[in-house]
């Protein structure tokens, strides 16, 4: 297969929650800065970029000013790119997270398949840096799903484990979900599944459809064991994820510049093994999504 019929989608998770500008300077805080972020990332191949909002002094936010501030800041910035919101958080009332879709309409939104613990260990420590119950019961999945499908907005599963994946398979049955679906495999965070190669084979192949079939997959690789995971879903025909929410290194222990590093490596590794960044009307082919223009109709 040549480069041109094996396009990856890269997406960049461009800011998360829970990393600060004290652990790295490149994180953006407002939307300007989330804009100049976004161009960077999208000028090295990034195709659809993940938000998590925060207000001007780096605090998460779930406030539809903020993410309207952002997305309209990113949108002035790039010509074209996929937006997608976090829907993932503990403790703020779902009904908060769907009025924030409801009103500024993201053409993609995360979606957790799974309630499970959620953490951070450290080794070095011997303790947790964090640890929560992440909440995502089928009631919580089922109440985001018809939100989405009545706003016109695309899911993008994201499953910590097998059994993650393996709860599409009621919400296929039931209707509640149409192909191309676009799956992400997370690996990397304590109480989800081992960051290892083998693992991405072993999710991949859950995958409905099978790894190479009409439904898109992406992996999710958290902290250090990012690139080798990125690796052999680039390998095994998958997408990928690359930001300074997942990982704020480059394979050499660098620290990254900015979220444009990060993409530029993907990029790179993609490169390398005879794939190539899709464009954002590839990417949006590929998972069902409308053209921009069309969708804001």
């Amino acid at each position: 297969m040549s480069r041109y019929e094996d396009p990856v989608i890269i997406s960049c998770s461009i800011s998360g929650v829970i990393a600060n500008r004290d652990q790295c300077p490149a994180i953006p805080y407002t939307p300007e800065e989330y804009a100049a972020e976004a161009r960077r990332a999208v000028e090295e191949g990034a195709s659809q970029i993940h938000i998590h909002a925060r207000k001007p002094d780096g605090n998460p936010s779930y406030e539809v000013e903020d993410f309207r501030a952002i997305t309209e800041a990113i949108r002035g910035a790039v010509d074209d790119v996929i937006v997608n919101y976090s829907t993932g958080a503990i403790g703020v009332p779902i009904e908060k997270r769907i009025d924030y879709l409801r009103e500024c309409r993201p053409e993609v939104a995360a979606l957790n398949m799974s309630s499970m613990n959620y953490a951070k260990y450290s080794r070095r420590r011997k303790d947790f840096v964090f640890k929560a119950v992440f909440e995502n019961s089928f009631d919580t999945i089922t109440e985001f799903l018809t939100a989405m499908r009545d706003l016109g907005i695309k899911p993008e599963h994201e499953c910590f484990d097998a059994g993650h994946v393996a709860n599409l398979d009621p919400l296929l049955d039931m209707g509640l979900l149409e192909p191309p679906l676009q799956i992400s495999l997370v690996m990397g965070v304590t109480g989800g599944i081992r960051p290892t190669p083998r693992n991405v084979t072993a999710m991949s192949d859950q995958i409905p459809g099978g790894p190479e079939g009409p439904n898109q997959w992406q992996l999710i690789g958290i902290s250090r064991d990012q690139w080798k995971l990125l690796a052999a879903a680039l390998v095994l025909g998958g997408n990928v994820r690359a930001g300074v929410e997942d990982n704020l290194y480059l394979p050499d222990g660098t620290m990254a510049r900015s979220n444009g590093d990060l993409v530029g490596k993907a990029r790179q590794m993609a490169e390398d093994v005879g794939r190539r960044p899709a464009t954002v009307a590839e990417a949006r082919e590929l998972l069902g999504i409308a053209a921009r223009d069309a969708a804001m109709a």
